[in-house]
């Protein structure tokens, strides 16, 4: 017997770290919330391109999107434009949208939309590029003045961060009789930046241009950054502050030179962002990141059955849980039911008529069914035809209760209808056994005590929060079941023993 106890425990304890291991899991690997309540923030960005097509001329509209990697994870993307075909193709290690059309005439209007999250990013593998740039050809007065540039900049620095970081500096010092020279008169952003490059071309340097939007800020424009590769991850710098490490919410629209919009058979266009915060509950961003990441979980969860079957799915995971209360009820209060499965179906059944409602029609049919029970009785009628009356006495008394529930108005009543007829009868005929048996005290004792049970299950089976986690965590039955394994081998006293053996405790 003790090594039966022990089996059973150890199982149960199996059982349990399976259950608690498969929630973490989900929890901290997948980064499936706890709750259906959480949410996260997620950010909408759109692009407004507006230009004048010409003449019902063909136009062609290329420009940068994002490519999706970085600290932000793509939700959705849209492209709209009417009478427009899109394609999305790579070029340069970027990802270029072109939208197209046989004729345009007249003021065209171009939008697209990105959503991202900070939530389930995928982590991925180490960086990657050239270290080594060949430089570009200088002559004359620049090549003089980018050497003398070039030298303090060595005798300054220690690793390619901080050559970058002092090259930059020192193209930005305008008191510089070589850093004028070079910049001839320009000193913009474009040309300070096309300075800092032909300098780090000239040191065999790799870096190229990147055009950062940042998602919080006052100005919603795309802002030139550099980035070179120090053999282990990218070093983004701001090619006038030499500030280090991209802001803070931004992501990388597009890398090089080239400009983030060109169009063909059409003016020049203007192009507008916007940037939106909102929220999105947690497990409905899960649920849209799935197709996008082919996560492991989301292929095998109940989130990939049809709308129909996750409803069933709803109800059958909490099943479980209402027969475990029923299961302490019964070993531990001491609470006497018809078994342990017909409170649970009593509980489903309130489902569809509301608890008042599923008590009262309970309580109606139970008591008149009773009652022809004992007419029957008389006649000394065999099992199945005894019950074949009974169940068509139900129907009848349940349609009853239909009809004159819609004449005085109670919509409600029409749902009785839902009522599993089969689980009334056996209930009627169970609680007839029990009172030929042990009295009518006894019987009106167990239908009472099976009510009860079927309220405090349905009262736990319909909470949404538990729903939510027993069908996003499926693996956390394994915790019931353990839980039932533990209370099998239960040989205590029960709390309504421990009342009615009060009196030997005096002493």
């Amino acid at each position: 017997m003790r090594t039966v106890r022990l089996h059973a425990r150890l199982l149960a304890l199996f059982l349990c770290l399976l259950g608690v291991g498969s929630v973490l899991w989900q929890v901290l690997v997948q980064e499936i919330p706890l709750s259906d309540s959480e949410v996260d923030p997620v950010w909408i960005v759109d692009a407004r391109i507006e230009f004048q097509g010409e003449d019902n001329s063909p136009v062609k509209l290329e420009m940068y999107v994002p490519s999706g990697k970085g600290e932000f994870v793509t939700l959705s993307e849209s492209f709209v434009g009417n009478k427009y075909g899109i394609n999305v193709s790579t070029h340069n290690g970027n990802r270029l949208a072109t939208w197209s059309t046989r004729r345009a005439a007249g003021k065209q209007v171009l939008y697209y939309r990105l959503v991202l999250a900070r939530r389930f990013v995928v982590e991925r593998g180490p960086a990657s590029s050239p270290q080594f740039r060949p430089s570009e050809p200088l002559e004359g007065a620049e090549r003089a003045a980018a050497e003398a540039l070039l030298g303090p900049i060595r005798e300054r620095s220690a690793d390619i961060q901080t050559f970058v970081s002092e090259t930059i500096a020192t193209v930005n010092d305008d008191t510089n009789d070589s850093v004028r020279l070079l910049l001839a008169g320009d000193r913009s952003v474009e040309q300070r930046t096309r300075v800092v490059e032909m300098l780090l071309s000239a040191a065999h340097v790799p870096v190229e241009q990147v055009h950062v939007l940042r998602l919080s800020g006052q100005s919603v424009s795309p802002e030139m950054w550099l980035r070179s590769f120090n053999g282990e991850s990218w070093l983004y710098l701001n090619p006038l502050t030499a500030e280090q490490g991209l802001p803070e919410q931004s992501i990388v629209w597009w890398t090089g030179s080239d400009p983030l919009v060109q169009v063909e058979g059409a003016s020049l266009p203007r192009l507008q962002f916007s940037v939106h915060r909102s929220e999105m509950s947690t497990i409905q961003m899960a649920r849209n990141v799935q197709p996008l990441q082919q996560r492991v979980f989301w292929g095998l969860s109940l989130y990939d059955l049809p709308l129909e079957s996750q409803k069933t799915f709803r109800i059958i995971m909490m099943i479980p849980l209402g027969v475990l209360l029923i299961l302490m009820l019964r070993n531990l209060v001491g609470v006497e039911t018809l078994g342990t499965f017909t409170p649970v179906l009593v509980a489903l059944a309130f489902r569809e008529t509301d608890l008042i409602w599923g008590i009262f029609l309970f309580t109606v049919v139970t008591a008149l069914g009773l009652s022809l029970r004992s007419y029957l009785d008389h006649l000394r009628l065999q099992l199945l035809p005894r019950l074949s009356v009974v169940l068509t006495f139900v129907v009848v008394v349940i349609t009853l209760i239909s009809v004159f529930g819609h004449r005085l108005g109670l919509e409600r009543g029409l749902s009785v209808a839902l009522f599993p007829m089969v689980i009334l009868t056996m209930v009627i005929e169970r609680l007839s056994i029990v009172w030929e048996e042990r009295g009518g005290l006894h019987s009106m004792k167990v239908a009472l005590g099976t009510l009860l049970a079927a309220t405090l299950a349905h009262l736990l089976m319909i909470r949404p929060d538990l729903t939510y986690f027993f069908f996003t965590f499926p693996g956390a039955l394994l915790v019931v079941v353990s839980v039932m394994l533990l209370m099998g081998h239960y040989r205590g006293y029960r709390l309504s023993e421990l009342r009615r053996f009060r009196a030997l405790t005096k002493d």
